[in-house]
């Protein structure tokens, strides 16, 4: 069983991070926190900028702003006791930066990586559209293509959620990065 740490869930929208994570940090010994990374995001009232097949500067240091946050989050609780489960989309060199900037070990990281025609089927399934500009197969080229193998990458295509949490608590030692 894992102990008191910092778990980051990363994916392409509609993966299962959230209700992944918050599964996870459900089953987790203790005293836990699911923070979801995106909601940094939804904060900014004023002059938000969306992250976008051709996004601007401005939102790519929004997107990194948001990360940034989140380690900072997740140092935050950890320091006060408890195990993190962090979510978010974190794709490309985006990964790795913000693996380094979280101090707290250890320090595990989960890619959902469902195939495509999956993530197509939850995604219609769900009461919200996250794909505006992008296609499911767009973002899922950028993240195996572009996004660094850190950590356990677990295709969840045919699991459900308590298989996957499953499959996480399992492999905890090849999702462990720190």
């Amino acid at each position: 069983m894992l102990t008191a740490a910092v778990h980051l869930l990363t994916g392409i929208q509609a993966a299962g991070k959230s209700t992944v994570a918050q599964a996870l940090a459900e089953r987790l010994p203790g005293r836990t926190v699911h923070v979801h990374g995106d909601q940094f995001r939804r904060w900014i009232v004023g002059g938000r900028a969306e992250m976008t097949p051709d996004a601007g500067p401005e939102a790519v240091r929004q997107l990194r702003l948001r990360h940034l946050l989140t380690g900072r989050t997740c140092d935050t609780y950890a320091d006060a006791g408890f195990a993190v489960v962090a979510q978010d989309v974190v794709l490309g060199a985006e990964l790795p930066a913000l693996v380094a900037a979280i101090r707290t070990r250890p320090l595990h990281v989960v890619v959902l990586a469902p195939r495509p025609d999956a993530v197509a089927v939850r995604e219609a399934g769900r009461g919200k559209q996250a794909y505006g500009p992008w296609t499911v197969e767009a973002l899922d080229r950028s993240l195996r293509a572009e996004t660094p193998r850190v950590g356990l990458w677990l295709d969840s295509s045919e699991l459900s959620v308590a298989e996957t949490v499953e499959e996480i608590l399992r492999r905890a030692d090849e999702s462990r990065v720190a």
